[in-house]
């Protein structure tokens, strides 16, 4: 299949919008139209998981971290970022990553990672505000259920765990059509007074587009009158870290102990324990200091996350335990996250795990 076809659907669960300024999620290296006949998927993408690609005739590499983060202004081989991406340009390989905005959605990185200490009732630590829309439309009463219905399929309506949400209100428009108009009622040059109904529906920005030309495609006027608003409110389902319960609360060094087993963690690094059950618990994969206030105010008992340093263990001022796993044994699982992902939707397509440990961190014992 071609490229694009694999890309589009990745973005349609986790959009390019959703990733944080400083990342650089997308296609990397390759073309759109280039076809695809089998993907290597692993949380780094460095030379030795090309080699790996080139060797097993895959042709593009997924990846969760980008290889490339800033511009390149020169490429000789003098560092390993140079060295992939012109090994992936010489060999016709596609990077793609798909980093803080497949971190950032329900069911991505930080789920996989409740998924495994079996946590429940999960819910985003702290949600995004400004990727929220609004959109109010006027319409003519003949057309108000196919409009309506249009925007719902294009995406708009959705509130929580609530779909086809819209407010509606009734009321009656004005307009007169100028000379060259051909209006749905009323006659060119005369005042019309039309009864309406206003319709206002939520709707994420990324989706902007396609709620539009569904609107203009169902409606019946000419000239279709619309309001857009920028919203300041949270979007509850995108955002970073998760907050969950455990199923039964556990001893901290049980909690521990669980952490080390189902994150295959050769050690972790925890301030002092408070000598209370733990029942509330909050994770976010990759480095997540910057979270502590929102895990602390959840009344979360554990922090798990990763890449803590020293001074910042002082923040956890006794209100909270913060157990650091490590970067790589946070993240690890969403290399099978996008391997279910990608054969759920393309069950015929080939793909499979990287065998290189990309991890850079070793522990001796």
């Amino acid at each position: 299949m071609l490229l694009r076809e694999l890309t589009d659907y990745l973005e349609s669960l986790a959009p390019l919008d959703y990733q944080e300024s400083y990342d650089n999620s997308g296609l990397l290296v390759g073309r759109p139209d280039q076809e695809v006949n089998q993907a290597l998927i692993s949380l780094d993408c460095t030379e030795e998981v090309v080699d790996e690609a080139i060797a097993l005739g895959c042709n593009v590499i997924i990846s969760h971290h980008p290889i490339v983060f800033k511009g390149l202004k020169r490429f000789n081989g003098s560092t390993y970022v140079e060295r992939v991406v012109m090994k992936a340009i010489k060999h016709d390989v596609a990077l793609y990553a798909i980093h803080t905005n497949l971190d950032h959605i329900t069911g991505g990185v930080n789920s996989k990672l409740a998924e495994r200490l079996a946590l429940r009732n999960t819910a985003i630590l702290s949600p995004k505000g400004d990727l929220l829309r609004k959109l109010a439309v006027f319409v003519p009463l003949s057309h108000v259920e196919p409009v309506r219905t249009a925007l719902f399929a294009a995406g708009a309506g959705q509130v929580g765990k609530y779909d086809q949400c819209s407010f509606n209100v009734a009321g009656y428009g004005t307009f007169r059509g100028g000379e060259g108009t051909d209006p749905f009622v009323g006659n060119p040059g005369e005042m019309h007074r039309e009864e309406e109904l206003r319709i206002e529906v939520v709707f994420p920005a990324n989706r902007e587009r396609a709620i539009l030309l569904a609107l203009f495609e169902a409606h019946p006027y000419e000239e279709v009158a619309y309001d857009l608003y920028r919203l300041q409110n949270s979007y509850q389902e995108v955002g970073s870290g998760l907050i969950g319960y455990l199923e039964h609360p556990l001893s901290e060094q049980e909690f521990l102990g669980l952490l080390k087993q189902q994150l295959n963690a050769p050690v972790i690094r925890h301030t002092a324990l408070r000598g209370k059950p733990v029942v509330r618990v909050a994770v976010c994969g990759g480095a997540g200091s910057f979270l502590l206030n929102q895990a602390i105010r959840s009344g979360a008992d554990v922090f798990v996350t990763s890449d803590y340093k020293y001074h910042e263990f002082f923040d956890a001022e006794g209100k909270i335990v913060i157990a650091d796993v490590g970067h790589f044994e946070s993240e690890q699982f969403t290399q099978q996250l996008l391997l279910e992902i990608i054969r759920k939707k393309f069950p015929t397509f080939a793909v499979r795990l990287t065998g290189i440990d990309t991890n850079p961190i070793k522990y001796y014992s």
